[in-house]
């Protein structure tokens, strides 16, 4: 990878810096209450850095049409309360009324302007160019007013937007403390992993998970692919072991379009690599709420498959234990339910006992390590689910990309200007 420049490259001191982050979170949908704040956590390193400059934030909460979609005013609130410093709300995102708040802004001081996916552009311009994104209303407004932009938000780094890539060229564009740590931690684990490597992947964004284990294994960085979840009940039915009919209609379901292409993937994984991708050799089926332990051997089974059997877990736990490097993405099984929950816990129990680098994708997975209070047990725990996969994966990341090219364009220039003074 190219280049991406930090904070530690420029200088923010007494400048007006645009500040994108993700603090996207669950809210309680009768109070409005924020029932999760950890990625509000994860940027307060990054307002740290800032402490001297005044700090323009763009965020957004959830997307319209959905029942979380809602106004910045609480962000603004609970940022303020877990910083400990006040963080001003304005009802606008580049209007008069949010020009005039950053013209009054001190030293020192934090304004958060509102959702950003309340400006159509944000929302309809997700495949314009870099080039094209610099002409948009937001760019063009907010870019005048400020001297860099820093972008902190990692887990929307996978989408293309004016508010994530339209300051390209409009402004130096730098990594947050939270995207440096989460490229750097990346990397790490597929650049140069400890052996042997093992890649976990479970969970029901199946098309996601053979994606990362295609690019894991062809490029040499996971020694074996562990399947649990439903990414092992779609590897089990093309593997002679037809799970039934209640998991694969799920499974149909859940890829819908992604269906055809992820199975063919799947087919050349499994001929090309059939030594290295380990399906469980059993497996629990809900049965009228009811666990039933069986070998794949006796499948199918006209109930769902919810978890890992118990030899499937022993295994996989001795093998985490005894790895150099995991990555892990997805539950074992339908955690959610006591009776199927037991090969996702012991899984990351092991992964926590383990002296591997662990890394944690996003989503539910790292919720429940957060819960069960193994955060600080493991190497790293992503706060994107869809954007750490599609990293693993090998995938484009446009909010990287629009990095690397600021820093080609602005290049040491930037560097020189802004180094902190003597």
């Amino acid at each position: 990878m190219e280049r991406v420049l930090s904070l530690d490259d420029v200088r923010v001191e007494g400048r007006v810096v645009l500040l994108r982050i993700d603090i996207n979170s669950p809210l309680d949908p009768s109070t409005g209450a924020f029932l999760d704040v950890t990625r509000i956590v994860e940027i307060l390193p990054t307002m740290h850095r800032l402490s001297k400059s005044k700090v323009v934030i763009l965020c957004h909460q959830s997307r319209p049409g959905k029942r979380d979609f809602t106004t910045t005013s609480g962000h603004a609130r609970e940022l303020g309360r877990l910083l400990g410093r006040p963080v001003k709300w304005v009802n606008d995102i580049y209007g008069d009324g949010a020009l005039l708040a950053i013209d009054e802004l001190k030293i020192g001081e934090i304004l958060m302007l509102n959702n950003v996916r309340m400006d159509e552009e944000e929302i309809s311009r997700n495949n314009d160019s870099f080039e094209l994104l610099a002409d948009s209303k937001m760019v063009q407004k907010l870019s005048g007013i400020a001297d860099i932009f820093v972008n902190d938000a990692f887990a929307c780094a996978h989408r293309n937007s004016p508010s994530m890539t339209g300051f390209t060229y409009a402004l130096p564009c730098v990594a947050g403390e939270l995207m440096k740590k989460e490229i750097d931690a990346l990397q790490k684990a597929l650049k140069n992993p400890v052996r042997p490597c093992i890649a976990v992947l479970g969970g029901i964004k199946i098309d996601d998970s053979i994606a990362v284990a295609d690019n894991m294994l062809r490029k040499g960085t996971a020694d074996e692919v562990w399947a649990t979840g439903g990414v092992a009940n779609l590897l089990l039915s093309l593997s002679g072991h037809y799970p039934g009919d209640p998991s694969m209609n799920f499974l149909e379901q859940e890829l819908g379009d992604a269906w055809g292409p992820t199975v063919e993937i799947a087919k050349k994984l499994l001929l090309d690599f059939p030594d290295v991708i380990i399906l469980p050799v059993d497996v629990a089926a809900n049965v009228a709420d009811n666990r039933v332990d069986m070998r794949v051997e006796d499948l199918p089974v006209e109930a769902p498959l919810f978890d890992l059997g118990v030899q499937s877990i022993l295994k996989l736990s001795a093998a985490i234990r005894s790895a150099g490097t995991i990555i892990l993405n997805g539950p074992a099984g339908v955690f959610e339910l006591d009776n199927f929950a037991f090969g996702t816990i012991e899984m990351l129990n092991a992964c926590a006992e383990s002296s591997a680098y662990v890394v944690i994708g996003g989503g539910h997975t790292a919720t429940l390590v957060g819960q069960r209070g193994l955060s600080q047990r493991m190497g790293h725990l992503s706060t994107g689910g869809g954007a750490c996969l599609d990293f693993i994966a090998g995938r484009k990341m446009p909010a990287i990309s629009s990095l690397t090219e600021s820093a080609a364009r602005f290049g040491i220039d930037i560097i020189e200007e802004n180094q902190p003074q003597a």
